[in-house]
């Protein structure tokens, strides 16, 4: 394993949910020397911009977690965003690190890569076998782009640039807004506000019937470190790299009515659930294979419940002023 110690990391998209974790995970190892800049100090898409950054700071690892995300409505209302965002950015990061000898860049992905009927558990050689989910099709092309240009980069110039494609993701600073949030911090502010609001009942969108596999935040940073500081012949010794990206999971899955209920047990609702069955579920079911990982010495350690009580934890100390 490579000591990242005294090495000079930039964590691209340290303010979000994954890039704050990054940064926790990686002062929490002993890093001191990290390079961090918000969208007002620097915009990855614009690529001048980008390559400036990198020629004045010159990185020796990168950690590409900076995106545009959001969940089903947000990626139905906003599809020329989340393809044109992410692509540009991927290009500018990815392109500048070559140019300027970073020794390693960890891309991350997400699992929405894979075909929507893909087998399931999905192994990391499922991608691009199939149709992918309409409702998110722009963003997963884009990150399948992402794994091709780190794969790319490799094949070409020898660059040591690898990829991570993390299920979906909770925890502290996650986006908690019903207009674009993702299914936990969206049920979880739905039923707190219930709570706080005395409601007879919380709406969730969907049947309740598809499954979902999550790993909560703090994990994948783990991960993502563990991934990083491998040796290159004991990394590249396990994974293909015609295939190169990792799948990051648990590689256990619920249905989102048993994660309903959990949610509501965490936040002490005690009210119905509805189901709004004339919304979209999406993708029948997203459960990872993370047998490569394992191979890799790498397992999670936060159970869903416990993980679900930290977002909660979070939420009621950083974003609402209720405390229920």
């Amino acid at each position: 394993m490579q000591n990242l110690k005294d090495s000079k990391v930039f964590v691209a998209g340290h303010s979000g949910m994954v890039g704050s974790a990054l940064v926790r995970a990686l002062k929490g190892a002993g890093v001191t020397d990290l390079v961090l800049a918000d969208i007002d100090t620097l915009d990855l898409t614009d690529q001048r911009a980008t390559e400036e950054f990198f020629a004045a700071h010159k990185p020796d690892h990168v950690v590409l977690a900076a995106a545009r995300v959001g969940g089903i409505q947000a990626n139905n209302t906003y599809p020329a965003d989340f393809i044109q965002i992410n692509l540009s950015i991927e290009l500018n990061v990815i392109h500048s690190a070559f140019r300027h000898g970073v020794k390693h860049l960890l891309f991350l992905g997400s699992s929405c890569i894979y075909p929507k009927l893909a087998a399931q558990p999905m192994t990391e050689s499922s991608l691009l076998t199939g149709l992918l989910e309409p409702t998110n099709e722009p963003y997963a092309i884009a990150k399948i782009a992402g794994i091709k240009l780190c794969e790319s980069y490799r094949r070409q110039h020898g660059c040591d640039f690898r990829s991570v494609m993390p299920t979906n993701l909770f925890g502290s600073h996650d986006n908690f807004d019903l207009q674009s949030s993702h299914v936990i911090p969206a049920l979880i502010a739905k039923f707190h506000q219930a709570k706080v609001d005395g409601a007879d009942e919380v709406v969730v969108w969907g049947t309740g019937k598809p499954r979902r596999e999550f790993l909560h935040v703090d994990d994948l940073a783990q991960a993502c470190l563990h991934v990083l500081s491998m040796d290159e012949d004991a990394y590249w010794g396990v994974v293909d790299p015609r295939c190169s990206h990792v799948n990051i999971g648990v590689g256990e899955d619920v249905s989102i009515a048993e994660l309903a209920t959990l949610v509501a047990e965490v936040t002490g609702f005690k009210g119905r659930i509805v189901y709004d069955t004339s919304k979209p579920d999406g993708t029948p079911r997203k459960l990872l294979d993370v047998g490569l990982l394992s191979k890799l010495g790498w397992k999670a350690s936060i159970p869903l419940r416990d993980g679900l009580e930290r977002a909660y934890q979070w939420y009621r100390e950083n974003v609402t002023t209720h405390s229920g």
